[in-house]
C-alpha cells in the first residue's frame, strides 16, 4: 500500500487499482496479485507517470490485453500499466491507410479490415490480444507477419518522452523487433491493400477454424515457447520427448497441443517455472535445442532463471575479419548468429580485426568462425585456437590452408587424378602466357574467395594488363583454362553430401557481380540441377567427398565444378572451406532442399566440435597425401621384377636339367616367385572366409 498511496498523492486524477488478481488481468491467471495497477487516460498522463518512475527508479511492467503474460507469486516491487482507456483504443481507417491506439485489438481490427475491403490482416484475427503486443512482438500466423503493414509506430521511452519510428528504422524479425523493451507503443499507422469484403471474410472464418481444431479450449496464454524453425516447431519437439498433456500441480500441458499450458485451476508461478524447465532440459538434452519463452513473464528474474537452470551451450560466432571479403563475413557471421539464438544457444557475435585468441573465445565452450578470406580461412587463427585447446567449428588449420589456397588444392587435385582444368603458375618473374594453355583462361588470386581476384582473358592483347593487376594482390596468379559448361556446386556437411546447385549467371561468367550486386541481372539457383543427367550429378558429389575426405576437412565444404560442355566431365575448380552462410547462400540451400534447417545445420556443427578433441589440427599436409599415379607405377615396377627374377630362376633350372646337373629346385623357386601374389590372394581369402566361418 505504501506504493500505491506514494502513486495516488502524486497523481491524484490517474485511475489507480490495489491488489488486483492476475486471474483478472491475463489470460492465464499463473500467480497472486499484483500490487498497483494504473490505467493512464491519455498519453501526457501516461507520459508524466514514466517520466515520474523513472526518475524515482521504480519498476513498471505495460499490460495489453494480457493474452501473452505470466503473473508472479511474489508481490511486484513496481507497479503495472494498463493502457485500457479510449484514448489508446481509437481507430480510423482512411483508404487504405490505418491509425489505431496500442489498445485496439488485433482480431477486432483484423474484422473491421476485412468490412472494409482491406486486405493483409485476415490471416492474423485468431491471433488474441492488442496491437500495440502484436507490433512490439511482430506477431505472425500461416506466413503473415504484422511488421509487414506498419508505416510507423509511436510512444513514450522510458524517460516519457515521445518517440516516432518508421517501418524501415525498425529491425523487424522473427517473434520481434528491435523497439527497446522499455519503450511503450501508444499508436500504430498502417497501410494495407484493396481486396473485398467476402474475399477477407472467408480467410478469417477459415482462419478461426482452423485455430478452433488446433488450439486448446482453458486458461492459456497462446504458445508457450517460440518454433525454432519451421520445419522443427516447439510443439513437436516437446511432444516427441514424450511431455504431451504432461500435469504438474494445477498445470498441464495441452493434450491438443503440447507447446499450450492449460490453467487447470489457482495454479503459481512455480508450477509454471517446473513445467516449462522440464520442457527446455528434455528437448535440449534429445535435439540440443534450447527453447525460448515466447510469453513474457512480469518477474524481471523469471529467464535469467530459466537460463541458468537448463544452462545453454555458449557460442561465440566470429564475424568481419580484415580481408576483402569482410563485408560477406559479416553477412553470413549475423546469419549464423541469428540461427544460433533461434535454436537457443548463449551465442555472443564478435568482431574479430587481428588473429589472436580473446577473452571471449576462450570463455565460450565452441568458438565458430565464420570469416571469409585471410586470416580467418587459411588456418591460421585455427591454429592459434589449437594451441589453445579450444573447441571451434570447421576444418583445422592445415585442411584451411591448403583448400583457401587454389594452387596447393590444384597440386592436391593432380595427386588424386580428380579431373580439373589445366592450369600453371604466373609470376613476376614469369610473366608469359604458358604456352601450354589456351584462350580463355581465368586469373585468379590464389587466397581470395567470394570471385575476389578473379578475371577471366579472351586473349593476348588482354593479358599483360589482366596480370598486372592480379600480381598487385599476391605474387603468384593461378592461370586455369576456361571451361565452357554448366556450373555447379556440390555442399558437404558433417560428411553428407547435399544435393547439387546449378548455377545460372546472366552473362554466363559467376563473378563477384552474379553473386552478389546483379548489375547485369540475377543469377538463377536450382537445386536439385535441371540441366545434368544423375550419373553427372553423382560423379561431382564422388570427387567433392574425395577432396572432403583427402584434404582432411571437417564439417562443411563447398566444392565447385564445371561439367564440360562437350564430354560432360565435372571438372572441379575449388573447395571453400568456410562458404557464405546467410541463409540464402548455397550452402544452406542445399541443406533445406534436403529437409535441413539452417538452426539445425549450425546447431549440429557446434556439437560435432564440442566432441571431438579441441587440439586437433585435422587434415593432411600435401607431402602425406599418397599420389596415386606413383604408387601404381611402383606396384607394376615390383611385379615386374619379381616376374624377371623368377623367368630367370626357371631358365637356370632348365638349363642345369639339360646339363645333367640339379635344377628342379631353382624351377620350383621361379614359379614361386612367379605366382606369390596370386598365393598370397588365395590364401588371404581362405583366412577371411575361415574367420567368417568361426563368426558364424
Amino acid at each position: 500500500m505504501k506504493l500505491f498511496n506514494k502513486i495516488a498523492k502524486k497523481f491524484p486524477a490517474l485511475p489507480l487499482k490495489s491488489g488486483v488478481p492476475y486471474r483478472e488481468i491475463t489470460t492465464l491467471g499463473v500467480g497472486s496479485v499484483l500490487p498497483v495497477l494504473a490505467e493512464p487516460e491519455s498519453v501526457e498522463q501516461l507520459s508524466e507517470l514514466v517520466g515520474y518512475l523513472n526518475s524515482k527508479r521504480i519498476a513498471w511492467f505495460v499490460f495489453g490485453a494480457g493474452s501473452n503474460v505470466v503473473g508472479m507469486d511474489k508481490p511486484y516491487n513496481g507497479i503495472g500499466i494498463r493502457l485500457s482507456s479510449k484514448a489508446f483504443s481509437v481507430q480510423t481507417i482512411d483508404d487504405t491507410n490505418v491509425i489505431c491506439g496500442a489498445y485496439v485489438r488485433l482480431p477486432r481490427l483484423a474484422a473491421d479490415l476485412a468490412e472494409a475491403g482491406l486486405g493483409g490482416l485476415s490471416p492474423l484475427a485468431g491471433i488474441p490480444g492488442t496491437i500495440g503486443g502484436a507490433v512490439r512482438m511482430n506477431a505472425g500466423a500461416n506466413g503473415t507477419e504484422i511488421g509487414n503493414f506498419v508505416r510507423k509506430v509511436s510512444g513514450i521511452d522510458e524517460c516519457g518522452n515521445a518517440w516516432e519510428k518508421l517501418h524501415d528504422e525498425i529491425n523487424w524479425r522473427y517473434r520481434g523487433c528491435d523497439i527497446p523493451a522499455n519503450w511503450i507503443i501508444t499508436q500504430v499507422e498502417f497501410a494495407f491493400t484493396r481486396s473485398t469484403p467476402e474475399a477477407e471474410q472467408k480467410i478469417i472464418s477459415d482462419e478461426l477454424a482452423a485455430r478452433r481444431a488446433r488450439e486448446p479450449f482453458g486458461r492459456t496464454a497462446g504458445c508457450v515457447f517460440r518454433n525454432v524453425s519451421s520445419v522443427e516447431p516447439a510443439g513437436m519437439l516437446i511432444d516427441r520427448c514424450g511431455l504431451r498433456d504432461c500435469h504438474f500441480g494445477n498445470l498441464a500441458l495441452s493434450a491438443k497441443h503440447a507447446n499450450y499450458i492449460i490453467n487447470l485451476g489457482s495454479a503459481s508461478e512455480e508450477e509454471y517455472f517446473s513445467l516449462v524447465s522440464t520442457c527446455r532440459r528434455a528437448v535440449a538434452e534429445k535435439y540440443g535445442f534450447y527453447l525460448q519463452l515466447e510469453q513474457c513473464c512480469i518477474d524481471p528474474d523469471f529467464t535469467d532463471r530459466l537460463n541458468r537452470f537448463v544452462p545453454a551451450v555458449k557460442v561465440n560466432v566470429l564475424a568481419g575479419g580484415t580481408s576483402s571479403e569482410r563485408e560477406v563475413s559479416l553477412q553470413s557471421a549475423t546469419a549464423v548468429y541469428n540461427a544460433l539464438k533461434r535454436a537457443g544457444l548463449d551465442a555472443v557475435l564478435s568482431d574479430i580485426k587481428s588473429c589472436r585468441v580473446t577473452d571471449t573465445m576462450k570463455n565460450s565452450h565452441v568458438v565458430y568462425p565464420v570469416l571469409h578470406g585471410g586470416f580467418g580461412e587459411n588456418g591460421e587463427l585455427q591454429k592459434h585456437l589449437e594451441r589453445e585447446g579450444i573447441a571451434f567449428v570447421g576444418s583445422g588449420s592445415v585442411a584451411c590452408n591448403l583448400i583457401m589456397d587454389k594452387i596447393l588444392t590444384k597440386r592436391l587435385l593432380d595427386r588424386l587424378m580428380l579431373p580439373t582444368a589445366r592450369w600453371k603458375i604466373a609470376t613476376r618473374e614469369n610473366r608469359e602466357f604458358p604456352e601450354e594453355l589456351k584462350f580463355p583462361v581465368i586469373l585468379k588470386v590464389p587466397d581470395e574467395g567470394s570471385t575476389f581476384g578473379i578475371i577471366k582473358v579472351d586473349s593476348l592483347e588482354e593479358w599483360k594488363e589482366a596480370l598486372d593487376k592480379e600480381l598487385k594482390l599476391a605474387d603468384e596468379i593461378l592461370v586455369e583454362e576456361f571451361i565452357d559448361g554448366i556450373e555447379i556446386t556440390v555442399p558437404i556437411i558433417q560428411g553428407r553430401v547435399l544435393d547439387a546447385i546449378e548455377i545460372r549467371s546472366p552473362n554466363g561468367f559467376y563473378d563477384y557481380d552474379a553473386k552478389y550486386l546483379y548489375k547485369n541481372g540475377h543469377t538463377e539457383y536450382f537445386c536439385p540441377p535441371v540441366s545434368l543427367s544423375e550419373s553427372v550429378i553423382e560423379e561431382a558429389k564422388r570427387s567433392a567427398l574425395i577432396l572432403y575426405r583427402a584434404a582432411g576437412c571437417r564439417d562443411i565444404l563447398r566444392v565447385d565444378f564445371i561439367i564440360g560442355k562437350n564430354d560432360n566431365i565435372p571438372y572441379m575448380l575449388e573447395g571453400n572451406a568456410i562458404p557464405g552462410c546467410t541463409e540464402t547462400s548455397l550452402v544452406p540451400k542445399a541443406a533445406k532442399a534436403s529437409g535441413i534447417s539452417f538452426e539445425r545445420m549450425t546447431t549440429d556443427m557446434v556439437y560435432a566440435a564440442l566432441r571431438r578433441p579441441a587440439n586437433a589440427a585435422g587434415g593432411y599436409t600435401l607431402d602425406n597425401v599418397p599420389n596415386t599415379l606413383l604408387v601404381n607405377i611402383a606396384t607394376w615396377m615390383v611385379r615386374f621384377c619379381c616376374w624377371c627374377c623368377g623367368v630367370f630362376l626357371l631358365a637356370i633350372g632348365v638349363y642345369q636339367i639339360q646339363h645333367n646337373m640339379p635344377g628342379i629346385p631353382l624351377m620350383l623357386s621361379g614359379i614361386l616367385v612367379i605366382m606369390a601374389e596370386s598365393i598370397f590372394n588365395l590364401l588371404n581369402k581362405m583366412r577371411k572366409n575361415s574367420a567368417t566361418g568361426k563368426k558364424k
